[in-house]
């Protein structure tokens, strides 16, 4: 995981700055499209060893979802107008984008594209490992973010910017912070940022 850490002095709080630009972009095996490594854990894991993992991806054309044994997923359209997955025989249509949708990664699913490309924005937790809460702030909100000891929290700015108070951080569209110290602070988005709270299973 790339980025440059910050102390928060104002709330005591760890920020770990991940700017959209050093994202490297991974093929997908079937060609069907690249994903974007937002951030992970542990830092250095891969797909088959990780207890959390961020990304973004652009998806060029429908077909089958890979299997992630013992794998959770919370899925959210960016951009795009949407897709239809099938999980376990069962039809779901994303259409509006920034509604988080979860999902079995180790259920048979299939995404049909409705109209043309799309990026989705990913979240997986290894069931046992960690547990993951996502949650959307809109357009001129402000929000107190809070990190519980244990935890971590991952913002993602996905359309327009957001601002992180503490540290005076402004944000671009995909660039992220991780919060991974407990501790309090106040989110401005004038977009749209996820916010995603990580904390250790049981």
């Amino acid at each position: 995981m790339t980025g440059t850490r910050y102390d928060g002095t104002r709330h005591g709080m760890a920020v770990r700055v991940l700017r959209a630009a050093g994202r490297p972009a991974t093929a997908w095996l079937n060609g069907g499209g690249v994903t974007r490594e937002v951030a992970g854990a542990p830092e250095g894991s891969g797909l088959a060893d990780f207890d959390w993992r961020v990304s973004l991806a652009d998806v060029g054309q429908g077909g089958p979802f890979s299997v992630f044994p013992g794998v959770d997923r919370v899925i959210t359209l960016v951009d795009g107008a949407g897709m239809a997955l099938t999980v376990a025989g069962t039809e779901h249509v994303l259409a509006q984008p920034y509604r988080p949708f979860a999902f079995p990664g180790d259920a048979d699913t299939g995404c049909r594209l409705l109209g043309g490309p799309v990026v989705d924005f990913n979240v997986m937790t290894r069931r046992g490992r960690a547990t993951a809460e996502v949650a959307v702030a809109d357009r001129g909100r402000e929000s107190a973010v809070e990190v519980p000891p244990g935890a971590a929290v991952l913002l993602v700015c996905l359309d327009g910017g957001a601002e992180l108070d503490a540290a005076g951080l402004r944000l671009g569209r995909f660039d992220a912070v991780l919060l991974d110290s407990p501790g309090r602070d106040l989110l401005r988005v004038d977009g749209v940022a996820a916010v995603v709270t990580l904390r250790p299973a049981g």
